[in-house]
């Protein structure tokens, strides 16, 4: 089974990164090959700073890593050091009708937030298609959100088979039951794209900052609360043991206990669950040079599959 996923260096990774997609891809390592990019063409979409670029690049790079991804399991590479990909995207553009484009979720969630209408980010999936059917992958982990992107791709390769004869095979989404959309501090999906995050390796006085600005309603402290509708249990439910979770929501529900209280508990889940990753990382960040040859060992091994799919591609259109 060959796993693909990959993830945009658009800025400081969160919880939200790390329960939606971090945590599976190196799940999934144990169960198969594993390719995971970072996806920095598509980054391009709207990062304009190519410094803060580079820096966004190996923030991610050492996060994964600092997570527990195993670069002798997985395939670890940055998405521009594999160019096969923008040539496949071409010959995958000539099978993509337009409408399928203009009823993406993401370009008209892009447009309404004031992003720019750009042909990069209106052909945004096509890239993504590429990305994905570059290496045949089996299964693609993906978000509850972004599965519209995967169906696309299935679409572009079903067509491109039809077309040109069986080239590529069609991916089937993974998306785990127990992941479910995480909140931000404001109670909408937690984003970058909202400033709403609690991102992983900030400092523990920005992390305090964060957990304490989590939105909660006015219920006084000696009231009943209800836990359903707590931003703040429903991220303490992804920290911590079932027991737990089953004693915050006992006092919320009892009264005398209020969010400041809660908070206080998030914030130790959180210190607890990330500590290990803040130590690893730290040492990673003093070895930038084996980071990047980490980076480069799994970008050698994806052209070389790469190349594979490319070639089989040209040859099915005419170009070979």
């Amino acid at each position: 089974m060959r796993v693909l996923s990959g993830i945009q260096p658009s800025g400081k990774l969160h919880l939200g990164n790390y329960f939606g997609m971090m945590r599976e891809c190196v799940r999934l390592q144990e169960k198969g090959e594993s390719y995971v990019y970072i996806a920095n063409y598509h980054a391009l979409t709207t990062v304009s700073n190519a410094e803060q670029l580079r820096i966004d690049t190996m923030d991610v790079a050492l996060d994964f890593l600092a997570c527990g991804l195993d670069p002798e399991r997985t395939n670890f590479f940055v998405q521009s050091d594999v160019p096969e990909v923008q040539e496949l995207a071409w010959l995958l553009s000539i099978v993509t009708p337009m409408g399928l484009l203009e009823r993406a979720h993401s370009y008209k969630d892009k447009l309404a937030h004031g992003k720019e209408a750009t042909h990069g980010l209106f052909a945004y999936p096509v890239l993504m298609a590429a990305d994905i059917l570059l290496y045949q992958a089996d299964i693609v982990p993906v978000g509850k959100d972004q599965k519209q992107h995967l169906e696309i791709t299935r679409d572009l390769a079903t067509k491109f088979n039809l077309k040109f004869g069986e080239t590529f095979k069609i991916p089937e989404p993974y998306t785990p039951e127990e992941v479910a959309v995480v909140p931000g501090i404001d109670g909408q999906k937690m984003s970058k794209s909202y400033n709403n995050t609690i991102q992983m390796s900030a400092t523990p006085k920005q992390i305090k900052q964060a957990i304490m600005s989590i939105v909660t309603d006015s219920t006084p402290l000696e009231e009943p609360k209800d836990p359903d509708s707590c931003i703040v249990y429903q991220l303490y439910k992804l920290l911590e043991t079932p027991e737990k979770v089953a004693e915050m929501a006992a006092n919320l529900r009892a009264g005398g206990y209020g969010y400041g209280h809660a908070k206080k508990e998030l914030l130790e889940a959180f210190n607890r669950k990330f500590e290990p990753f803040r130590e690893r990382r730290a040492e990673l960040a003093e070895k930038p040079e084996m980071v990047k040859e980490i980076l480069a060992a799994g970008a050698a091994r994806a052209r070389a599959e790469a190349r594979k799919t490319l070639d089989a591609a040209r040859h099915a259109v005419g170009l070979i």
